[in-house]
């Protein structure tokens, strides 16, 4: 069961959501904050599998949240959903350590798919976001990443395990934790997500392609 913590200011957002995970087998809403303190006390009590966040809230704001449970609380995942996508927002949520970004315009499906790719600790971009990521690039890297790189984050991704990965490409699943230890190494990252979103940022990856 996939343990949810939803965080937004306003009751009838927090309503709408927990109206649409309520019959998705597998998830289970567990209880509810208006603030960013008040997530990270949730969290401390409930220890959920993933807090939806939003960003911009009175008092302390999602992303000062985010910080505060990847430290305190490494295994929490934090799926930020929000209605804003500027690049300064989208930027400010990864670095703080968000295993995703959404925006409240998604379908329940996107949204449903996203808190099951971030239980998993899988990135979960809303398609604007991921444009932005892309079109943040400033030119050709230093070190590039190989094509068999590029395939394994790009199915990265769309949400794919490491053993799902391997299936696809008909590799072993430490074969495919090679290229993500080799690409994390080029990239400066110590996660997939954080793989995902730099190789997007520099022009590496087309999730389009």
């Amino acid at each position: 069961m996939i343990r949810v913590v939803l965080v937004d200011d306003h009751p009838v957002v927090r309503d709408g959501l927990r109206g649409m995970l309520a019959d998705e087998p597998g998830i289970e809403v567990v209880g509810e904050a208006t603030n960013g303190t008040e997530a990270v006390v949730a969290a401390r009590r409930l220890r959920p599998d993933v807090v939806l966040m939003d960003l911009r809230m009175p008092g302390v704001d999602g992303v000062a949240a985010t910080v505060a449970l990847r430290g305190e609380l490494p295994t929490v995942r934090v799926l930020v959903l929000t209605t804003f996508d500027t690049d300064q927002d989208i930027h400010r949520a990864i670095a703080a350590g968000a295993v995703g970004y959404l925006l409240k315009d998604a379908a329940r499906g996107d949204l449903v798919r996203g808190v099951r790719a971030a239980a998993r600790g899988e990135a979960a971009l809303a398609p604007s976001v991921a444009a932005k990521l892309m079109a943040r690039s400033a030119g050709p890297p230093t070190d590039p990443l190989t094509a068999r790189e590029r395939q394994v984050l790009a199915l990265v991704a769309d949400g794919l395990t490491n053993r799902q990965i391997g299936g696809r490409l008909r590799v072993s699943e430490t074969t495919v934790k090679t290229h993500l230890v080799r690409a994390f190494a080029k990239l400066g990252v110590d996660d997939r997500t954080a793989a995902v979103t730099v190789a997007l940022q520099r022009g590496l990856l087309d999730l389009g392609a």
